[in-house]
């Protein structure tokens, strides 16, 4: 099964996936797919203005080719990633809980403190591709708020089901959960 949608201009067939009984997502994936990514950060780009932050923030891992290419396209020379796993290049890293409806149980968010240390103080805009339940975009938050910045602006590709009726985040279309059958679950 497959939910068909535009986003950012482009046809895209949407795989749906279970994530518990009789409900499904649409499985929105731009890992791959350089020309909905590059398209998607444009539209992206255009919901915040530059101004208004000093670094983009994701967290690992289908959020890194859209802050990457925002990055690129705004002509920002740094952003941001919060990976799933400390690594042995991280110094001192800090972390925060993440639970997020495509991933099963909890997980932690690691950054190193030197990148901790260059968010302190500065603008932080969220960048993620789908917000659903926004446990991912709240582990962000905790993030940034615990290296000192300020979240200035949250947007995402797609926001799905209750997500599209949040005030605070920017997003550039909404997209539906699904029954076992494959049907929009209507609100």
């Amino acid at each position: 099964m497959t939910y068909k949608m535009t986003i950012a201009g482009l046809e895209r067939e949407l795989p749906l996936c279970p994530i518990a009984d009789d409900l499904y997502i649409a499985a929105f994936i731009c890992f791959g797919d350089a020309e909905i990514s590059t398209a998607c950060a444009q539209e992206l780009l255009k919901l915040v203005p530059r101004e208004n932050y000093d670094y983009i923030f994701t967290a690992e891992a289908k959020g890194i080719p859209l802050a990457h290419e925002m990055a690129r396209q705004s002509g920002a020379e740094k952003y941001f990633v919060a990976r799933k796993g400390p690594k042995n290049y991280m110094p001192d890293p800090i972390s925060v809980e993440d639970k997020s409806i495509t991933t099963k149980g909890t997980q932690k968010l690691y950054l190193g403190r030197d990148d901790a240390d260059m968010i302190r103080g500065k603008r932080i805009l969220l960048v993620d591709d789908v917000i659903s339940t926004g446990g991912s975009l709240h582990a962000m938050e905790e993030m940034v708020k615990l290296c000192g910045g300020e979240v200035t602006g949250r947007v995402c590709v797609l926001a799905e089901g209750d997500a599209a009726k949040r005030e605070d985040i920017k997003f550039i279309g909404t997209i539906p959960l699904f029954n076992g059958k494959g049907e929009p679950i209507l609100e």
